[in-house]
């Protein structure tokens, strides 16, 4: 006869996947709202007068205070409840992308994407510290890998159905419609997401959910002195820049070069950038974490490993989506980079939870958006906005395969040569296999 113990262990078991899944539906609306813009950038472009580079600068201001923000937003997730900063987030950017659809200019515009990018920052640095307390060593990339797919799928439901409601209804409504969702879960889920404890799932005393204690506190000179001390951290760093360049140039220039070299509607544009590259990053983000779980129990480094397969396998088909006039190619490129993008995606921030402790995660995941998005994600679209000018959009984005060559490298270099050792320097308890 099974013990009412047992009972409540298997609910609560449960209840960190049901975390994910209500994470899941938040960064759904994160990256819906974000990639909304891009579908309408021609409608924009002949409405408001656009001029050269204006496009370049719609799609960088978000990224910049995204990034420039995200310090900020990690530093203060650390040191205080995370479901206040999720949920919170959450109501603040969706009411902001509602009263986007009241831009009349280009600096109103601007004003609101850069005010939606300070409403986001603070998702996910909270969201993946509190699934990182939900999900110890053995789950941690696949419960990360799983809330990766809504980015995927929000990417292509903003894509899509941004462009759909912008053909039928007018752009303002895109906007509308995708904020004013947003705010409905943000109240819904305000009664089922629970705060755990920090380091729960490294005391592996996860079995229920619980109680939320007053978390260790380091100052920004203990932070910074963690990450100049692991050479993992800087070397994952340096490939988030460059995986994050690749990404924004496909995902922010793809449909305007589908519509222009295909002659495809809004909408079609939209969806045909997007749903290739998602679903296929979908099962990627999958197969990514499922593997980085058992890899990383065998190799110190497996997790770096698993990202340093995906960007190099990924670099060719980066290339061909703008070398080719032929659609099927298109489609095929695409859906053979979202595959090996899903493997990098799945362990951003589970391979470097590994070198850190948990009382620093969120402010490690902000510093981590900052250098991505700044470095890579605000520079992508001016970078090819002006390429463009000169040598044509298709090579322009072709040129991205060799950014993604040199994420691979950083990785390599983390994976073989420092992980271990910035493992023991934090003191894991795992026993650690050799290297390869």
């Amino acid at each position: 006869m099974k013990d009412s113990s047992d009972d409540t262990l298997s609910l609560h078991s449960r209840y960190k996947w049901y975390v994910v899944g209500m994470l899941w539906w938040i960064s759904f609306f994160n990256y819906a709202d974000r990639q909304a813009i891009f579908s309408v950038f021609d409608v924009l472009y002949k409405e408001m007068d656009l001029g050269v580079g204006d496009r370049g600068l719609l799609g960088s201001s978000f990224a910049l205070v995204y990034g420039l923000a995200a310090p900020f937003a990690g530093f203060v997730v650390d040191r205080v409840r995370r479901k206040t900063a999720i949920l919170g987030g959450l109501q603040v950017w969706s009411l902001i992308c509602i009263a986007t659809a009241w831009s009349r200019n280009l600096r109103q515009l601007l004003f609101f994407r850069a005010a939606e990018g300070l409403g986001e920052t603070f998702y996910y640095p909270a969201s993946v510290s509190m699934l990182s307390d939900y999900h110890g060593k053995t789950t941690r990339s696949r419960a990360l890998g799983i809330h990766q797919t809504s980015v995927y799928l929000g990417t292509i439901g903003g894509g899509f159905f941004a462009g759909f409601i912008g053909e039928h209804y007018g752009w303002r409504w895109s906007f509308i419609v995708f904020g004013g969702m947003g705010v409905l879960l943000g109240i819904v889920l305000h009664r089922f997401l629970r705060e755990p404890a920090r380091g729960a799932s490294e005391s592996a005393s996860i079995q229920a959910p619980l109680p939320t204690v007053p978390p260790k506190r380091l100052s920004v000179r203990q932070v910074a002195a963690l990450i100049w001390n692991r050479p993992t951290v800087l070397l994952l760093m340096m490939a988030f820049i460059c995986a994050n360049y690749v990404a924004m140039v496909l995902l922010s220039w793809m449909p305007t070069y589908l519509r222009e070299g295909f002659g495809l509607s809004l909408a079609m544009a939209g969806l045909a950038a997007t749903v290739y590259a998602q679903l296929a990053s979908m099962v990627g983000a999958f197969l990514g974490g499922w593997a980085a779980d058992l890899l990383r129990m065998r190799i110190a480094g497996g997790r770096a490993l698993v990202q340093c397969f995906g960007v190099l396998l990924g670099a060719p088909f980066v290339f061909l989506c703008g070398q080719t006039q032929s659609m099927a190619t298109v489609a095929l490129a695409l859906t053979a980079w979202g595959l090996f993008k899903g493997l990098y995606d799945a362990n951003i921030f589970a391979s470097v939870f590994d070198v850190v402790q948990p009382e620093a995660r969120g402010t490690l995941a902000g510093l981590m958006n900052m250098v991505g998005w700044v470095g890579g994600g605000a520079v992508a679209p001016i970078a090819v906005d002006y390429l463009s000018s000169y040598y044509g959009l298709g090579p322009a984005i072709s040129s991205a395969a060799f950014v993604y060559v040199a994420a691979g490298v950083f990785l390599l270099v983390a994976g073989l040569v420092f992980v271990r050792h910035d493992i023991a320097r934090m003191g894991d308890e795992q026993k650690v296999a050799p290297a390869v």
